[in-house]
């Protein structure tokens, strides 16, 4: 089970913004919509090119390279050319601290 990381003050990002951190190997994309923090795997499914980068548009992110695009709060794929969804990170705030784990090998 992999620990907690820390990402950053909770009041650091706007809405709409969105900062990429290394955890155990991985770089994950932390959102801020509408006061809510949500986490995924920064890469497009479809050619695993970086997405953060992208246009985020509602809670969608849309990859700057293709267009795919993927819904921020569950990685699901919304569009092609992606058809995989990406994975999902459980984000929590902890003494006014953003943190987010991988849990995938749980």
């Amino acid at each position: 089970m992999s620990d907690w990381v820390d990402v950053i003050d909770e009041h650091t990002l706007a809405n709409g913004e969105n900062i990429v951190i290394d955890v155990d190997g991985t770089d994950i994309a932390v959102f801020k919509i509408e006061d809510a923090f949500y986490a995924i795997e920064d890469v497009c499914s479809h050619d695993g090119a970086e997405i953060a980068s992208g246009t985020l548009e509602g809670d969608e992110i849309i990859c700057p390279r293709h267009g795919a695009r993927f819904c921020v709060k569950t990685g699901a794929v919304k569009s092609p050319p992606a058809y995989e969804n990406i994975a999902c990170f459980p984000v929590r705030i902890e003494n006014g601290k953003v943190q987010v784990r991988d849990n995938r090998w749980d």
